[in-house]
């Protein structure tokens, strides 16, 4: 069992802190859009991430050296952009969270933003794929357990981002709000699109 809540742990400490994915999925959240297909992508990518990297594909990785500079200024470079589109409606947009006045975003475009935000972002696979693989090896004996926990606690997180972003939905009804959300949602991948590159110039 000390594997499982290991797995668990581990899993559930490195998605905690609010990042482009999890912004997103909070975003979709409070405007209630598309939210189960939203927070399924995002912890079944987990999923087969987290399989990857305990059932040895962070040694594939690391064996081929183009892949992390490729990842890391195509995510930032990405980043970059859909950053820039928040701080757009951020400084332009003017509308609460009012269902009645809401116009919904086509879900082949959802399913694809946050298909980009997850695959795309380079932190992605080393957390979770380069990450998770390494402290695994330590529980050889459960591997197959410390895998299940890390998965629990993704499909937990997301899950629970998600629904419960409806509790702040009152608030968001202010444009304001709005305006603010949008501003620190750009401002989070705008610092993580410059933290992949500062080290490297």
């Amino acid at each position: 069992m000390s594997g499982l809540l290991a797995g668990f742990s581990l899993g559930f400490s490195l998605i905690l802190a609010i990042g482009s994915q999890n912004a997103f999925v909070l975003r979709q959240g409070l405007k209630k859009e598309h939210i189960f297909i939203v927070c399924f992508i995002c912890a079944l990518s987990d999923a087969i991430l987290i399989g990857l990297g305990v059932f040895g594909f962070s040694v594939i990785i690391t064996s081929i050296p183009w892949i992390e500079p490729l990842a890391r200024y195509g995510g930032a470079l990405f980043l970059f952009i859909y950053g820039a589109m928040n701080f757009k409606s951020a400084f332009t947009a003017n509308d609460g969270l009012n269902p009645a006045n809401a116009n919904p975003s086509a879900l082949s475009k959802i399913v694809l933003t946050c298909l980009a935000l997850t695959w795309l972002n380079p932190h992605v696979y080393l957390d979770t794929v380069m990450l998770i693989g390494s402290v695994s090896t330590q529980y050889a004996s459960e591997r197959d357990l410390f895998a299940l926990g890390a998965i629990t606690a993704s499909f937990v997180f997301f899950f629970s981002l998600g629904y419960g972003a409806r509790i702040l939905r009152p608030f968001f009804e202010n444009p304001k709000s709005w305006k603010i959300l949008d501003f620190l949602i750009a401002c989070i991948m705008w610092a993580i699109s410059f933290s992949l590159i500062k080290d490297h110039f």
